[in-house]
């Protein structure tokens, strides 16, 4: 198996040492250096591992011939544009099973008409881990919400609308809702 162990690890801008520290448990830098250069068989444990070390998806860490990743050919900052100083790639993008889009129509909040908005779908029991996040809320019918989680208490959702002047709304126990992860805009 081909991975980007290497690569990830560098575009986060941590040693083997470091990774090394982040799993769980603890391994040493020898150890994450061989199986970054495939002088170790990299098992899907170990993978697992590595990229809840890294904070990205065990996907993330395997090549695939289908997957192009994108060199990084410069850093943007408040001095302006700079080459980076370590070689390094953005893994592009990959939908996964619990992801639903929200297209935008028309410029609203912080979103721009023609932009996709990448949400993760939430059990009632995650609902918590989206507070003051963006998120999209089934209601009957077929229809949604979609705005700022503001708060949650027996069984309600508290929800600010996007826009300017937008009051607060309440839902009652939504069966599931959806926290916007990912933001992709064309320019």
């Amino acid at each position: 198996m081909i991975t980007a162990i290497r690569e990830v690890r560098r575009a986060k801008g941590l040693t083997l040492e470091e990774v090394g520290r982040r799993c769980k448990p603890p391994t040493t830098a020898q150890t994450i250096g061989r199986l970054e250069t495939g002088t170790r068989t990299v098992s899907v444990g170990w993978l697992n591992r590595i990229a809840a070390a890294l904070g990205v998806e065990a996907a993330d860490l395997v090549k695939l011939p289908e997957r192009p990743d994108l060199p990084v050919a410069a850093l943007i900052g408040p001095d302006g544009a700079r080459a980076p100083r370590k070689e390094g790639v953005v893994i592009a993008p990959q939908p996964a099973p619990e992801l639903v889009a929200v297209i935008a129509e028309a410029s609203v909040g912080d979103y721009r008409a023609g932009d996709e908005i990448w949400c993760e779908r939430l059990s009632p029991d995650a609902f918590t881990s989206a507070l003051n996040r963006d998120v999209l809320v089934p209601r009957p019918a077929g229809r949604f919400a979609f705005g700022r989680l503001l708060g949650r208490e027996e069984g309600k959702i508290h929800l600010l609308p996007l826009g300017v002047g937008a009051r607060q709304q309440v839902y009652a126990d939504p069966p599931w809702l959806a926290r916007a992860v990912r933001l992709v805009r064309s320019l």
